[in-house]
């Protein structure tokens, strides 16, 4: 391990799943002192290697500078936080706004200093500059840690309420479990006549790149509550998922995702938006 420098600190690491480790690994290769703790002991072994200090209890991993908690879920994690105690604490646990929102407040009963945080990266992006991290809470305790945190990836702040970036993190992930499940479907219905992933997905791709660039307009059309349009209205957007449910059970594939959308799409023709733009379905959403 590198020797440490002024802006290098002792940081504690509780759980060493695939990110926990992942996270720990990043501040090793920046040259921070690193204490970890797990469960199963066995996991530390490389980043043992690498210079970490293996933590016997949480408490003796709390006792660094500021402790990164990764663990699998919020029941798992709350009595490991509770036996650590830590100063400052910057939580990447995944979970609901209202859990994060729930240890916010309980760090706050017992003095710590709290950020609560979210990654959107996979393990092996941690420490690059593509792995975004997105934090909620206390910004002078985000202030005086960036340093450890720009290790991890790219931090974004969006202030100070602790369970903010839980529901980004859950809003974005909605957009793209429902990309990746419209786009398994279109794998399963052109299959039907023998077309290859990967000859399909070049147009796949450039169309998903297409619909991205449809975002910015969507989004001020909500805003503004004006939904009307010369462009696309939504009762021809339900006509065609009509067609694609129809064509799909033709081609004998399952119905589920587009069927979903289409059934959405008829309430808001029903409502009274057929002539409005896609973006009225909104209402029906909320």
């Amino acid at each position: 391990m590198e020797s440490m420098g002024e802006s290098q600190k002792h940081v504690g690491v509780l759980g060493l799943g695939r990110m926990g480790a992942a996270l720990a690994g990043a501040l090793l290769g920046a040259g921070h002192d690193v204490s970890v703790w797990n469960r199963s002991p066995l996991k530390a072994g490389p980043l043992l290697d690498r210079g970490a200090r293996l933590a016997a209890t949480p408490a003796e991993a709390a006792s660094a500078d500021v402790v990164l908690s990764c663990l699998s879920t919020y029941d798992a994690q709350r009595p490991v936080l509770e036996a650590a105690s830590p100063k400052v604490l910057v939580n990447l646990t995944s979970g609901t706004p209202e859990q994060a929102r729930g240890v916010a407040k309980w760090a706050a009963s017992e003095g710590i200093d709290y950020v609560d945080g979210v990654i959107m990266a996979v393990p092996q992006g941690i420490g690059t500059p593509a792995a975004q991290i997105l934090y909620g809470g206390s910004e002078p305790t985000f202030a005086a840690q960036r340093d450890v945190l720009e290790v991890l990836g790219a931090p974004v702040f969006l202030g100070e309420d602790a369970g903010l970036p839980a529901l980004y993190d859950l809003a974005l992930l909605g957009m793209m479990w429902s990309t990746m499940a419209g786009y398994l479907h279109a794998l399963a219905l052109v299959g039907t006549e023998g077309v290859t992933p990967a000859q399909f997905a070049p147009m796949a791709s450039a169309w998903q790149s297409a619909v991205g660039g449809f975002l910015p307009g969507i989004g001020e059309q909500v805003a503004s509550g004006d939904y009307t349009t010369e462009v696309s209205a939504l009762d021809i957007n339900a006509a065609g998922l009509g067609l694609l449910v129809e064509t799909s059970r033709a081609q004998g594939i399952s119905t589920a995702v587009p069927a979903v959308l289409r059934e959405l799409f008829d309430r808001a023709v029903a409502a009274g938006h057929g002539a409005h733009a896609i973006a009225s379905v909104i209402e029906e959403i909320r």
